[in-house]
């Protein structure tokens, strides 16, 4: 993994290229395409041994000319209902994912409810958690993905990565009630969580690492 000083390198200097472009939300999410490629060349290279500022700029040159993709974010920036269209829909998007995530959370947590007053077996009641588990990822996808009027929307491979990131620890908790009241012994329960938690902590902390600000210019 690159740390996190190679990263800003790269990020600095997609923003030298498209300096002359208008900030957008499309502008965003192509120099965060732009970024993963180059990191990806910027790993290979460095594994083949190469000096990190030249191994930086290699994988720049391996990109090609990107003049014709600058050119395009300057006409898209100046094309205004093209925007408006463009954040509009994504909008949309968000706020249906935000609608449907609320609805699966309330949903579990009405149905353990119930299922408390009924008496049926604790293992019973915690699986039901599942819905919040699946709704509390959709929810974090669901706002990275949102665009507001100080930050853009994340890049969707990155908001899909965290999602699942919030999802394996939320599931590391159900996965420890489960074994819990199962086996009504503490080793199972911790174990079945710590993985889970591990793995979605981990890769929590790896995105952190690798992130990049996406607050607007005012």
């Amino acid at each position: 993994m690159l740390n996190r000083t190679v990263n800003d390198k790269i990020h600095r200097k997609l923003d030298d290229i498209f300096a002359s472009a208008a900030p957008s939300q499309e502008l965003f999410d192509l120099k965060e395409e732009l970024a993963a490629n180059i990191r990806d060349k910027v790993t290979e290279n460095r594994q083949d041994g190469m000096e990190e500022d030249k191994a930086i700029k290699e994988a720049f040159i391996a990109m090609g000319d990107l003049s014709d993709l600058v050119e395009d974010m300057r006409r898209q920036g100046k094309n205004t209902v093209r925007k408006a269209a463009y954040s509009s829909m994504t909008l949309r998007i968000s706020n249906a994912g935000i609608i449907a995530s609320v609805v699966l959370i309330l949903f579990g947590a009405f149905n353990m409810t119930m299922l408390t007053f009924m008496n049926v077996p604790r293992v019973a009641v915690s699986g039901s958690s599942i819905f919040a588990v699946i709704g509390g990822a959709l929810l974090t996808y669901s706002l990275l993905t949102r665009e507001t009027k100080k930050r853009y929307a994340m890049n969707k491979v990155r908001a899909i990565l965290y999602a699942l990131a919030v999802g394996l620890v939320l599931f590391s908790f159900q996965v420890s009630a489960d074994a819990g009241f199962a086996t009504g012994r503490v080793f199972p329960a911790v174990g079945s969580m710590m993985i889970f938690f591990i793995a979605g902590a981990a890769l929590w902390l790896a995105l952190m690492l690798t992130g990049r600000s996406r607050k607007k210019e005012q």
